[in-house]
């Protein structure tokens, strides 16, 4: 790779490190490197881009608003794009789907949205208290430093990470406990010595913090449990949304509602900036101006969103898809544990979110590594980097599905034989 980038980028970058290529264009499920060397993409942009690169049916409406001077910054000023947007968004995800938000636009990444979300949930309450999860990841701004897990991310702080309480998470325990017997008891329990908290904030399915998925009904638990103690719920769908676990909100099987829901990642369609905050209307009570940000209105991605909806979100094909790809991802990793006991494997996941996690945590760097040898990234997850994190455009087709599950099993193999 050009120097170029080790003397002038700083230290902090990372997956530059990990896929040694300098990348040049990009198509469908498919990145290219300056020498036209084609790599299959199982990586998604970390979730931001489950339509694939360049998605054409979006790539044409994006260039077209631009060519004739569509408003490309505009704040939260009302543009023809950002209705469209709002109206789309209503008709083809919310209505289907008995679903009542007000939408906020509080910046351009996932963790502008959490921020958003814990300012507003200490507003509505008055409380200060925030519950998270072992193991979550909800990004690295202060607010949503403190409810995340992982302590090397942590410790970037510089500071105390305060008004957070990490519970256990689902099978934290291995199934040892009844579901919330630690929570629920500090709740009612006047000595526990736990602030009344405002809300919860979890993931269904925690992407970085190991492709750890939550069960329906532990999620139902969890809603309960929010309603019974006057805890307001937030889902962090930033990674998980937009049909990564097959339906459009990774909660819809649980069959909750919650609170608030953050949202970015694809929620934008084509891979640009964007965010929402997904809130209950009878929890809007923002004033103007409370919560803000320069560019949280990219109308550019709110007309590629609006596209997405009506070419993916019209009917459930996309929908029926994932889960069968899913399925068959599922397979082949029951297959690769299978073959190699002696490594401890376990396949984790729902949707085309799947992991391979493995005892030893040298293990899924090296598959990793062995991956983007045979023209593949795949990333890993988990608190010591233990997993294989299986993520592909929920476009790519079957050919391209096959292609990638025998580089796995290559790459599995080369490392565990």
């Amino acid at each position: 790779m050009n120097d170029i980038f080790a003397t002038h980028e700083s230290e902090v970058r990372s997956y530059s490190r990990t896929w040694p290529a300098v990348f040049d264009r990009a198509s469908g499920s498919w990145l290219y490197g300056e020498d036209g060397t084609p790599y299959l993409d199982f990586f998604a942009g970390a979730g931001a881009l489950n339509y694939g690169h360049n998605n054409p049916l979006l790539k044409r409406k994006v260039l077209d608003y631009m060519e004739r001077d569509g408003v490309t910054h505009g704040l939260d000023q009302a543009t023809s794009a950002r209705r469209e947007f709002l109206e789309t968004f209503d008709e083809k995800v919310l209505q289907p789907r008995g679903l009542n938000y007000k939408v906020q636009f509080p910046g351009p990444t996932g963790t502008n949205s959490v921020e958003s979300a814990l300012k507003l949930v200490r507003k509505i309450t008055g409380r200060e208290s925030i519950i998270s999860f072992t193991n979550a990841f909800h990004g690295m701004t202060l607010g949503s430093l403190s409810v995340t897990g992982n302590s090397m991310k942590r410790g970037g702080a510089g500071i105390p990470l305060v008004h957070a309480t990490p519970m256990p998470y689902d099978n934290y325990f291995d199934g040892q406990y009844p579901d919330f017997l630690y929570f629920e008891r500090l709740l009612e329990d006047s000595g526990s010595g736990l602030n009344e908290p405002a809300a919860v904030i979890v993931e269904t399915l925690q992407g970085e913090g190991g492709i750890n998925s939550s069960r329906p009904e532990w999620l139902r638990g969890l809603y309960e449990l929010c309603q019974k103690h006057g805890m307001l719920l937030i889902v962090d769908d930033v990674q998980m949304g937009v049909g990564r676990t097959g339906p459009f909100f990774s909660f819809e099987e649980a069959g909750i509602q919650p609170d608030i829901v953050c949202m970015s990642k694809s929620i934008g369609g084509y891979g640009m900036p964007m965010a929402v905050t997904l809130i209950k209307p009878e929890h809007d009570v923002w004033d103007p101006g409370e919560h803000n940000g320069t560019f949280r209105g990219n109308n550019p991605a709110f007309v590629a969103a609006s596209e997405a909806f009506r070419q993916y979100w019209s009917d459930d094909v996309l929908e029926k898809s994932t889960i069968a790809k899913g399925e068959r991802v599922g397979a082949v990793l029951d297959e690769l544990i299978a073959e190699f006991p002696a490594a401890g494997g376990v396949s984790k996941g729902r949707g085309l979110a799947r992991g391979l996690g493995f005892e030893d945590t040298e293990v899924a760097g090296k598959i990793s590594r062995a991956c983007f040898d045979r023209r593949m990234i795949v990333e890993t997850a988990g608190p010591s980097d233990e997993v294989v994190k299986i993520m592909p455009p929920l476009t790519l087709s079957d050919e391209e599905l096959e292609q990638g599950l025998q580089i796995l099993r290559d790459s599995v193999r080369a490392v565990l034989a």
